[in-house]
């Protein structure tokens, strides 16, 4: 199919020069035959996404960055999602900027899709006018780690059942104010560099702790502060979506008086939502691609 994908990235180069798009999104599992194609200068600014899973050989002057998305099956629109979060957090992509996306089919391998985003109009997320101190505070690392494992126990769960918990980062001295320990804190007392987010050892630790009820909280550079945590904080937007239950509602409550930001995984459906200033930022639903 490279014929296929080539001619699409030629119309793709053309489309994103006439409505003056940032840059291209290229989902490098549909599009094989394009990731080493020989030469200097792409014909425009083009962002490849890989899977974490995947190592990727592709031709580094083609590309002017590499976004990875976790290895779990979500829609497709929920993908896209995903990745514009990511660029959010890391700086990459700001409100107002048009984004061409090309996407496809994995097992099928070739582009069979190209979706326009405007940064700033689409999607819950990207309603907020205050969207470039969303991630204030929080290291892009920590978010994306963070975001990483919810996608991941959202897709898997744990030991064969689904899970739902609440990861509520930044503003960790103020959350600890307005909540309270439901178990003895399985974080106390052990070093900060013990108990980093970032340190993919505590990856399955974080996962076993999530059976668990009660929020983590997390501080903005990555230290696991405490799990098993009530938070206390009500939630007065009248505005709040129908049908969310109590974890969602105590996530809003404690980002509507913080400036942290809250990741929850849904027991029942397995959406992973944001939740910044009280109002649902982004959610990212489980399904097939």
């Amino acid at each position: 199919m490279g014929s296929q994908n080539e001619s699409i990235m030629e119309f793709a180069c053309r489309f994103a020069g006439e409505i003056q798009a940032k840059a291209i999104l290229l989902y490098g599992e549909v599009a094989q035959d394009l990731l080493t194609k020989k030469g200097d200068a792409p014909c425009f600014d083009t962002i490849l996404i890989t899977r974490e899973k995947d190592n990727v050989q592709h031709n580094k002057k083609l590309f002017s960055s590499v976004i990875n998305i976790p290895n779990v099956n979500v829609t497709r629109l929920s993908q896209i999602k995903v990745v514009i979060t990511k660029g959010l957090a890391t700086g990459l992509f700001k409100k107002g900027d048009k984004l061409l996306c090309l996407t496809g089919v994995p097992k099928f391998g070739y582009i069979d899709s190209i979706f326009v985003i405007d940064v700033g109009k689409e999607f819950d997320i990207l309603v907020s006018e205050e969207v470039a101190d969303i991630f204030e505070d929080i290291q892009p690392e920590v978010f994306e780690t963070v975001l990483n494992i919810a996608l991941e126990l959202a897709s898997q769960g744990r030991e064969g059942r689904q899970v739902g918990t609440i990861f509520v980062l930044g503003d960790h001295e103020k959350v600890l104010e307005l909540s309270r320990q439901m178990i003895i804190n399985p974080f106390m007392g052990y070093k900060e560099e013990e108990r980093n987010i970032l340190d993919r050892n505590l990856k399955d630790t974080i996962k076993e702790f999530s059976a668990i009820d009660g929020a983590f909280v997390v501080r903005g550079d990555g230290v696991l502060v405490a799990a098993g945590r009530h938070l206390s904080a009500a939630l007065e937007n009248k505005d709040f979506p129908q049908g969310l239950g109590s974890r969602h509602i105590a996530a809003a409550g404690i980002t509507s008086v913080t400036g942290a930001i809250a990741i929850v995984i849904s027991e029942s459906t397995g959406t992973v939502r944001i939740f910044k200033k009280g109002r649902l930022f982004v959610d990212i639903e489980k399904g097939m691609e």
